[in-house]
Formats: structure tokens, C-alpha cells, sequence
């Protein structure tokens, strides 16, 4: 008799850390996990960068290498492609006077998508489809299929951009590019031509009528 309680008892203990176990399961719920959207910098808060250092070394090369005296072009690939950052700078003012919206090289991405707006692939190869950095030549006016139907011939200086007229890098416009800053959106990717949007470009075409053998520096900061 005494053995069969004992059994019981045992029984009965089992039974309570099973319920309690059952309740303490039944209570415990899982933390719910919060997916953390990084959120886009506001326009206040892109780095501001010092071009100074740019701007004493493309007067210096212009005056090297008898190029316009009076402007260059600064484009920095190392910006959000939606933001400005096509600059025309003046070098008797000492200052940028005009900006722009353009595009770079989509890259192994599709044409015309904004995949690389972050970070825009350079590269000098043929096919590769990519924007290349380095100093150009702004040479001569031609005939467009895009835009204004108006593109600039631009020749590489450097051997990170040689293949600039082989490759049929131009200056022109496209309608798929906006005048204004579209950021946190990016601007249409190319097949590696600097375009810019209609408006802008008739600005600088009226721009480049008057002043010829212009620097056009492109640069990854």
C-alpha cells in the first residue's frame, strides 16, 4: 500500500511540472522583429566637398596646355546621381555660376534604370558601359539622335578615359534627365555619356558656341 502512493505521489508531481511547463509555453510569446529602413540623408546633409584643390589644378592645365581660360567643367561621379553635380565653374569669377543634373554609365545595370545612383561604375573599357573619369577635351559641335539633337565630341586625356572617342562618349542632352535634383531618386543611367536635360544642355551648347577647347573634368570624389 505504502509503494503504491509513493507511485502516485510521483505521478501526480510529474503531471504538475508538465502543466506548469504547458502554461509557462503558452504564455511566452516570441518578440515581434522590427525591420529597420535606413532612411535617405536630407539634401542639408550630403557631404559638402572642397573643389578648391580642382579648380587651382584645371586653371594651371589650361594654361599648360592652351585650353579655354575662362570656364571648366567639373563633374563629380562621387554624388548622388540625383543631385546637381555637373558644375560650370568660371575662372575669372572664381566661383561655380551654373549646375546641373546628368547622368553616368549604367554599368553591367539595365539601361536607363537608377540602380548605380549611389555608386557609379567607372570604367574605360569598350562595351563595358560604364562613365570614365579623367580630363577631356570638349572638341567639336555635332548631330544628335538624343534631345536637342546636339552632342560635343570630348577627348580623353588620360589613361583612365583614352577610349573616349573610340568608345563614342559624348556631351548631350536626353529627355529622360531632369532639370531639377529628383534625389532620393537617381537620374536614368546611360551607356556612359555625360546628358544632361534638354534645358540644361541648350545652355551650355550657347555656352560652348562661344567659348572653345573647354576642360571637362570628371572626377569620383
Amino acid at each position: 500500500m505504502k509503494k503504491i502512493f509513493i507511485i502516485i505521489s510521483f505521478i501526480m508531481m510529474l503531471s504538475c511540472k508538465d502543466n506548469k511547463e504547458l502554461r509557462v509555453a503558452s504564455v511566452f510569446k516570441p518578440e515581434k522583429t522590427v525591420e529597420i529602413i535606413p532612411e535617405e540623408k536630407p539634401r542639408s546633409e550630403i557631404k559638402n566637398i572642397d573643389y578648391s584643390t580642382y579648380y587651382k589644378e584645371a586653371q594651371q592645365y589650361c594654361k599648360r596646355n592652351n585650353l579655354n581660360q575662362n570656364t571648366f567643367f567639373l563633374i563629380d561621379l562621387g554624388i548622388h546621381s540625383g543631385l546637381k553635380r555637373f558644375f560650370v565653374y568660371d575662372f575669372k569669377k572664381d566661383k561655380i555660376v551654373k549646375s546641373y543634373v546628368v547622368s553616368h554609365g549604367c554599368g553591367d545595370n539595365n539601361w536607363g534604370a537608377t540602380m548605380s545612383k549611389e555608386n557609379a561604375p567607372i570604367s574605360n573599357e569598350f562595351d563595358s558601359h560604364c562613365s570614365s573619369i579623367g580630363k577631356f577635351i570638349i572638341l567639336d559641335r555635332g548631330v544628335s539622335q538624343w534631345g536637342i539633337k546636339v552632342n560635343y565630341v570630348l577627348q580623353g586625356k588620360e589613361k583612365t578615359n583614352s577610349h573616349a572617342r573610340s568608345r563614342a562618349i559624348v556631351l548631350h542632352s536626353w529627355e529622360a534627365i531632369s532639370s531639377e535634383e529628383v534625389y532620393p531618386k537617381g537620374t536614368p543611367e546611360g551607356w556612359g555619356c555625360p546628358a544632361v536635360s534638354n534645358e540644361s544642355m541648350k545652355e551650355i551648347d550657347k555656352l560652348l558656341k562661344e567659348n572653345k577647347k573647354v576642360l571637362m573634368w570628371i572626377i569620383k570624389s
